[in-house]
Formats: structure tokens, C-alpha cells, sequence
């Protein structure tokens, strides 16, 4: 539709890190960094790994934790360096169905916020089920790319 398109994602590895007790923009920013030395070389295999998009962001109703994640390369999802940061690891995300709203800008933790709500008001309007305790934000773009920005917010389909 015009106000958002479901996809269909397949099983995929991410490599994230967990910040606790920041604000949204803050654990962003440290959550980031994390992820940039393990592919620039902070893992058992001291490799560079290519940058990816997105960069998502899990934000739970409720909780002051943020899982910030990067996509793993595909030539690299069948067996990831290990992170050797603890703080950073290698999860499997499940195939899934997920609704997408995309929108422009630079997007702030109160923009992702604003559209994750009009994402969900739309679903329940059209009586689409899905997980409403949490969402992805995910962006995908170069904090130095100044326009035709692209942002997104991600629910799961029930």
C-alpha cells in the first residue's frame, strides 16, 4: 500500500551489542561503534568485514535496552568471525514476515517513534496482527548523506 509493504525476509545472521540504561540516540551511537571495530578488524579472524545496511535498532515497550545490530555480509552468513568483544555477539534472526513504513530525513528517536505509531495504527485499522511490545528502527544511510535519506520502522507479523 501506499503507507506501508510487507516483506518477507529470510534467516539471516547480525551481529549486535546490547546498551542498557541510555537514551535511544546515545545507545545508537555507542551500539555503533561496538559493531564498526568488529568489522574493522575486532574479531578471531582480524578481518575487515564490508559495512552493511541497515543498521536496525530494537526498541521494546517498556524497556530501557536497545539491541543495535548490522547485517552480516552474505559472504559471510554462513560462518561469521566471532566477535572478541563480549559485549558484541552473532545472532540468528528467523525468517519472518514484517510490515515496513519507510520515510525520509534524518530521523530522530522521536520521528522513528511518531512513524512506528502510525505504522501501527494502520495495522490495526486494517485488522493486521502484529507484535505490538516491540519494533525496529532501521536506517540506511551515511550520517553525511544529506538528502534522499531513507528510514525505516519494522513490525513483525503475527
Amino acid at each position: 500500500t501506499k503507507d506501508y509493504e510487507l516483506r518477507q525476509y529470510e534467516t539471516a545472521k547480525w551481529v549486535s551489542t546490547v546498551i542498557r540504561g541510555e537514551t535511544q540516540k546515545e545507545a545508537m551511537r555507542q551500539g555503533f561503534w561496538k559493531l564498526f571495530h568488529y568489522i574493522q578488524g575486532k574479531n578471531d579472524k582480524e578481518i575487515k568485514i564490508d559495512m552493511t545496511v541497515p543498521v536496525t535498532c530494537l526498541i521494546k515497550s517498556g524497556c530501557a535496552d536497545f539491541k543495535i545490530s548490522f547485517f552480516v555480509p552474505f559472504e559471510h552468513q554462513d560462518s561469521p568471525p566471532q566477535p572478541t568483544d563480549t559485549d558484541v555477539f552473532i545472532e540468528e534472526r528467523k525468517a519472518a514476515s514484517i510490515f515496513v513504513r519507510s520515510f525520509g530525513g534524518f530521523a530522530s528517536p522521536e520521528k522513528y517513534a511518531e512513524e512506528a505509531e502510525v505504522l501501527a495504527r494502520i495495522l490495526r485499522n486494517r485488522g493486521q496482527p502484529f507484535h505490538e511490545d516491540f519494533f525496529y528502527t532501521a536506517g540506511y544511510d551515511s550520517p553525511f548523506k544529506l538528502f534522499n535519506r531513507h528510514n525505516e520502522v519494522w513490525y513483525f507479523k503475527k
